[in-house]
């Protein structure tokens, strides 16, 4: 399962700390994108920033570029935590199963 969660909680900090209280609706046309949705999705965690959006997203709500590349690099992590662990299980459940037939 893929996780967003740190760049989710980092955009809406940053959203609603700017000093122009931008909606989420604001904040998707200032990205060029037409509705707030595309900004919701983002905070609630179901989705990350497309990356040709990652400067001007920057920009917009000054970010800092490091601390943005964290947040992405944490979910990355968490992600490929939760593939390899969900593969080892499924890896090992398959080993088990296998032996079993094999007697």
């Amino acid at each position: 399962m893929r996780h967003f969660g740190h760049i989710a909680q980092l955009i809406k900090s940053s959203r609603l700390s700017h000093p122009k209280k931008f909606s989420q609706t604001e904040l998707s046309t200032e990205l060029g994108y037409k509705n707030g949705q595309f900004i919701s999705n983002i905070e609630r965690g179901l989705c990350s920033v497309p990356v040709k959006s990652l400067s001007l997203l920057t920009r917009t709500l000054d970010i800092d570029p490091i601390t943005l590349k964290d947040a992405l690099l944490k979910d990355m992590e968490k992600t490929l935590d939760n593939y390899l662990s969900s593969e080892e299980v499924s890896v090992i459940n398959n080993s088990i199963n296998s032996s079993n037939f094999a007697g």
